[in-house]
């Protein structure tokens, strides 16, 4: 089931090479590796896209393909992963990453952060910059944050994915087994 969901609802590698414009990576970006799906190659590639989606601006699927490519795992999955932030979540996110960073700083009863600044949907260039001007000023804790919740959403995608994968598998194997002991 999760190979047959994931294979259903990612592009194929030859729909990919039809895009002329990623002929500039050459063959780096068709290594069979990055096509395949298996336990590992999903669970990796879940952990590269939470770890990466928490990378601010549009570096995010930059940042996942990257990674994609160097622990060759599956690229579709790992750019499709790092949609879970955007301008609805990033901020919840961001607080969260800059508790975290306070705990581990030692620094959680400092101060509250400032609250994020309004969201102009006709004015977005002055939206992007208040909320930069808003993540500079958190500073120390929130950097910090940031990285270890990538780190944990990362871990704890990829322990989830294996563990899930493995269970399906196990109850695949004991359907068949029971399949096979069934009289015909």
């Amino acid at each position: 089931m999760p190979r047959r969901y994931f294979k259903r609802i990612l592009p194929s590698v030859e729909k990919v090479r039809e895009v002329r414009a990623l002929a500039i990576f050459g063959e780096a970006l068709f290594h069979p590796a990055l096509w395949h799906l298996n336990r590992r190659s999903a669970a990796g590639a879940v952990a590269a896209g939470l770890f990466c989606g928490l990378i601010p601006g549009p570096l995010q699927m930059l940042g996942a393909g990257i990674v994609a490519v160097l622990f060759r795992v599956n690229l579709p999955l790992a750019l499709a992963t790092t949609l879970y932030t955007n301008p609805l979540t990033i901020v919840p996110l961001y607080l969260i990453a800059y508790q975290y960073g306070s705990l581990v700083l030692g620094a959680a009863g400092a101060r509250e952060p400032q609250p994020p600044p309004d969201w102009k949907w006709s004015q977005l260039g002055a939206s992007f910059e208040a909320y930069g001007q808003w993540m500079l000023s958190l500073g120390a804790p929130l950097a910090l944050g940031v990285f270890l919740l990538a780190c944990t959403l990362a871990l704890t995608g990829y322990v989830v994915v294996r563990v899930l994968w493995s269970a399906y598998l196990r109850h695949a194997w004991h359907a068949r087994k029971r399949r096979r002991r069934a009289p015909a």
